[in-house]
């Protein structure tokens, strides 16, 4: 029987078309940058960055951006067996502004239907979500049918074994158009989810969404009381509050950095989060470096391509300035679905 993966993620991925010019309004920029994208895919090529054994589950267009998508996660380490094609469906492209410090506004191209929103259950390996020693999902995967009750059916076949977590992935522009209003459509949806997860991760919105609590000591009583072991707060400049069912806690000031994209820099802290679980930390110390692979992001143009090393990590934290973003590929090493070896070794 082949190894359990560290992590599989379950969601969300795309093209992401990023200005190569900062401080310029879309409709002046020139030249894009291409890179893989969608927060499950991300979190799984941060997590393979710090030498875990990662797969995602999702699906493409049949279509060169879908060929891209499997190359780029080859690329990155990141087993593409369960990434499949939807014929008839385009490849999801989002494009960006950035306008540092704080504003960067996305534009989604998930039109008639975004493909990762087609995963049906005979899509998915039920046995290898069940062994993962972490199975990752996101609300975005919650919004829409089949992916939603196949999302369910996977977290139920977890039954809390090993670390499940639900990052809450509020995107309102997926949810809206259904019944009521997309917040009041969401939140019992939401429930549902959280009562088989054993990690709840999100900003201060995600969290009222998920819980009608925005205080963050309240949001992450409330994300508790709905069953995890683990609720995560982000708070943007105020940092990351985290705690344990046990009562455990650790508040974690940001790591200040020269912003200059500070897309992504959430999946890169839920990447490194997954991998001090995985190494036994203890929770300060698991906060914090997820709280620095983050600001290495924030401090980079892309997403995926600069998700950092362990050893970026480090440095960050011992006081020295994250350097430019690592490139994609070639993998130095055999990518995990060729024999399963491994490779080296924050608000959305």
């Amino acid at each position: 029987m082949p190894q359990p993966y560290d992590l599989i993620t379950m969601g969300r991925i795309g093209v992401d078309l990023y200005p190569l010019q900062t401080g310029v309004p879309l409709a002046r920029v020139e030249t894009f940058g291409k890179y893989l994208g969608g927060s499950a895919s991300n979190v799984a090529v941060a997590a393979a960055r710090l030498g875990r054994r990662t797969a995602v589950v999702t699906r493409t267009g049949r279509d060169a951006f879908g060929d891209y998508l499997h190359l780029a996660l080859r690329d990155f380490g990141v087993d593409d067996r369960w990434v499949t094609a939807v014929p008839g469906l385009p490849t999801p492209v989002t494009f960006c502004e950035i306008l540092p410090p704080d504003d960067f506004p996305l534009y989604f191209y998930r039109q008639p239907k975004a493909p990762d929103l087609e995963l049906r259950l005979d899509d998915i390996d039920m046995d290898a979500i069940g062994r993962a020693r972490v199975f990752w999902t996101t609300g975005t995967g919650l919004c829409a049918e089949p992916s939603r009750e196949t999302t369910l059916a996977a977290l139920e076949y977890r039954a809390k074994s090993g670390t499940t977590v639900l990052d809450l992935d509020w995107r309102p522009m997926f949810w809206a158009g259904r019944t009521g209003s997309a917040a009041e459509e969401a939140r019992p949806v939401y429930a549902r989810a959280l009562a088989h997860a054993t990690v709840a991760i999100g900003n201060l919105e995600e969290c009222e969404i998920a819980t009608g609590e925005r205080e963050p000591h309240a949001a992450a009583r409330a994300l508790l009381a709905r069953g995890v072991e683990l609720a995560v707060v982000k708070q943007g400049p105020a940092g990351v509050l985290a705690v344990r069912r046990d009562g455990t806690r650790a508040e974690v000031p940001p790591v200040r950095v020269d912003v200059v994209n500070g897309l992504g820099a959430g999946d890169a802290f839920g990447g490194a989060m997954v991998h001090g679980i995985l190494a036994g930390w203890e929770l300060a110390r698991v906060m914090r470096f997820a709280n620095a692979a983050g600001a290495i992001v924030a401090a980079r143009l892309a997403c995926s391509s600069a998700m950092p090393y362990a050893a970026e990590v480090d440095a960050l934290l011992d006081g020295h300035a994250p350097g430019p973003e690592a490139r994609p590929g070639p993998w130095p090493g055999p990518w995990p679905g060729a024999d399963g070896g491994r490779g080296p070794g924050a608000a959305r």
